[in-house]
């Protein structure tokens, strides 16, 4: 069964989010949540589909290391490749249910994001990747952590993985079909969305 949609509320470093929930004292428009991340560039912002704001601490050593080895190897991938566009953690999109997320690493076809307008690319642009990762930190509950995954599929991605460095174990969650659970794998493929995109998880373990 698929877990319930709660907050999903995770982190990408292991430390505990602050949890704002505003309304309906206070509605959080996406320019001023724009406006409050440029004055807190330290910090990640999430907003959930219900308004509830989520304030990610920065990362922690061993995380950074692992999210830029994520961004570098598909930066790497899709330079070659030329069909779309990677981004790093600190990206923000809006996603079709009115949630702004920032996946650890996440690509969107170059079609998609060229056809944005250029206020729209930068600001948290209103689509969902095709493509996410996901890092589970020790801290995050297994079952938000997959709630968030199936928001991600729910509003437009194909494929995400959900990444668990402690357990070595990886999540391969596809539109329409049941979830795959890799353990300990060396790699991982883009399958179609991503062709010859091969993610070397010896160098995220």
């Amino acid at each position: 069964m698929k877990p319930t949609a709660r907050e999903h509320v995770t982190t990408h470093e292991g430390a505990a989010p602050l949890v704002l929930r505003l309304r309906p004292a206070v509605e959080l428009t996406l320019d001023r949540l724009l406006e409050v991340s440029s004055l807190s560039s330290d910090l990640r912002l999430e907003l959930t589909a219900r308004g509830v704001l989520v304030v990610i601490p920065p990362a922690g050593s061993e995380a950074a290391d692992r999210n830029a080895e994520l961004t570098m190897q598909m930066l790497i991938w899709a330079r070659r490749d030329g069909t779309g566009v990677t981004f790093d953690s600190s990206a923000g999109f809006t996603v079709p249910n009115g949630a702004v997320r920032s996946p650890n690493a996440s690509w969107v076809e170059r079609s998609r994001w060229t056809s944005l307008t250029a206020g729209q690319r930068q600001n948290f642009a209103p689509l969902c990747p095709d493509f996410v990762i996901e890092l589970r930190s020790p801290s995050d509950s297994l079952s938000v952590a997959q709630a968030k995954m199936h928001e991600y599929l729910e509003n437009g991605a194909r494929p995400g993985w959900l990444l668990d460095p402690d357990q070595k174990r990886v999540c391969v969650y596809r539109p329409g079909a049941p979830t795959q659970r890799l353990e300990n794998p060396e790699k991982v493929s883009g399958d179609t969305t991503l062709p010859g995109f091969d993610l070397d998880l010896r160098e995220v373990w």
